[in-house]
């Protein structure tokens, strides 16, 4: 056939098919495909690859893409890297999402990050992390072993954890190599508290104590409570120790001479728990940057302004039953905003702007849930059985390990949580290190660690 005629022909087809229904045109298309030979069929599906698979990602502006992409759950976006090059590039440049699938798992975001391709990688390490906790394979565990009888108190810092025993003596451990640093004779400690120079000790026999590391000396006795002393807080700033004890007062003192500034009561129980902190919440009792001391017995919370006058009245009495019917668990946080407790009724939060209660938290089974730490994002807690962690957001418990047969302490004190930061939120960095330790019937200290990252 002519070209001029092919192209008359061509052109009253092209009218005939465009009047057509749709189920003709349908219907005259597979006619002519089973009509075409090899040559036709590769010519057509070269053709409809072009038409029908478009690559938007490559056509769309840059901006338009991610915006679309921010409607894909991470895992999906996973997947679409896995189409080509630039679908990974583009999708891995895609700063918002990542960062918004990592806040989702409760994991930090820094904005000065200027890498694009920076919280992609954040994400598959922080993916990884928690399905470790959810696998209850994040954690292992450990033992320090020196101390020849029980042992009642642990205090933790920066790697460092401090033990006093039964047996007269104090020991500063390094966590990550399990190495005993220091070992000084000291008297029974029910409470200890230290820095790089110092330890300060509160005792079975009634006195508070403060030695040098170094000389294993003591360079400070602290006389004048009636019963054993649970608890103590000091601050090198203000020259100020504080200490909590079964005689049901809280002493202050002062740090560098041993002289008793004030004598705090109000209690009707042991007093278990001395807290001293730095306010960061303004109120009608106080402004950011005071100091605050806090004590805790069975029943009741007791907030306290630092000051070296004589009969200092207690700020406001926090508790969680008037009729003292429930008791309170043996820890305490507060952070300068919030005082979080634990009881047989759920995990509770004040304000401490305004000491109203912001939310009380009731895991199932709570009863026997302590609480060992509190952040923005996670709770720690721990039962006879397990340690737990809590996602604050929703309220669920997201993972668990298993503990021994621990030391059990009504006061607290042979138990508590390490590093502290991850509670904020994870970042890649502050998942390491201690988790847990507690003291063991056989005067030896079982410890959890975070597992290094896979």
């Amino acid at each position: 056939m002519e070209k001029k005629d092919f192209e008359a022909w061509l052109d009253n087809i092209s009218i005939t098919f465009l009047s057509l229904t749709d189920l003709q045109k349908n219907e005259t298309l597979d006619h002519l495909i089973s009509l075409s030979g090899a040559v036709q069929l590769r010519h057509l599906s070269n053709n409809l690859e072009i038409l029908l698979k478009r690559d938007f990602l490559k056509l769309l502006p840059l901006e338009l893409s991610f915006y679309l992409l921010k409607w894909l759950d991470p895992q999906t976006l996973l997947t679409c890297c896995l189409v080509s090059k630039q679908w990974n590039k583009v999708i891995s440049a895609c700063t918002e999402v990542w960062q918004t699938a990592c806040k989702n798992l409760g994991w930090q975001i820094d904005d000065s990050v200027q890498d694009p391709l920076h919280w992609k990688k954040v994400y598959l390490k922080a993916i990884l992390r928690m399905k470790q906790l959810k696998d209850h394979e994040a954690f292992e565990t450990s033992s320090l072993i020196g101390h020849s009888a029980r042992v009642y108190a642990l205090y933790y810092k920066d790697g460092l954890l401090c033990t006093g025993s039964d047996d007269l003596s104090a020991k500063l451990w390094d966590v990550s190599t399990g190495q005993c640093i220091y070992g000084i004779q000291t008297h029974t400690c029910a409470a200890v508290k230290f820095d790089e120079q110092k330890l300060v000790t509160g005792s079975f026999d009634n006195t508070v104590a403060c030695w040098e590391w170094s000389s294993g000396a003591k360079t400070q006795h602290f006389r004048g409570h009636t019963g054993a002393v649970f608890s103590v807080d000091y601050n090198d700033e203000l020259d100020i120790l504080v200490s909590g004890s079964a005689d049901f007062t809280v002493k202050v003192w002062a740090l560098s001479t041993g002289t008793c500034l004030n004598t705090l009561t109000g209690h009707t129980e042991w007093v278990t728990k001395v807290v001293l902190q730095k306010c960061k919440v303004k109120s009608l009792m106080h402004s950011p940057g005071d100091y605050i001391l806090l004590s805790a017995d069975k029943y009741e919370i007791k907030i306290w302004p630092i000051g070296r006058e004589i009969n200092c009245k207690c700020l406001k009495t926090l508790s969680v039953s008037e009729d003292r019917s429930i008791c309170l668990q043996p820890r305490l946080h507060f952070d300068g905003k919030y005082i979080v407790c634990s009881s047989a009724l759920g995990l509770y939060q004040w304000d401490f702007a305004s000491y109203d209660i912001l939310r009380v938290i009731k895991p199932p089974d709570f009863s026997n849930v302590s609480l060992l730490g509190f952040g923005e994002i996670f709770a720690l807690l721990f039962d006879n059985r397990y340690l737990y962690i809590m996602d604050l957001r929703t309220e669920k418990l997201i993972s668990r390990w298993p503990l021994p047969e621990y030391r059990k302490s009504k006061r607290g004190s042979s138990f508590l949580a390490g590093e502290m930061s991850w509670l904020n939120g994870l970042n890649g960095q502050n998942d390491m290190g201690l988790v847990f330790a507690t003291s063991m019937p056989d005067h030896s200290i079982h410890l959890v660690l975070w597992k290094e990252h896979g």
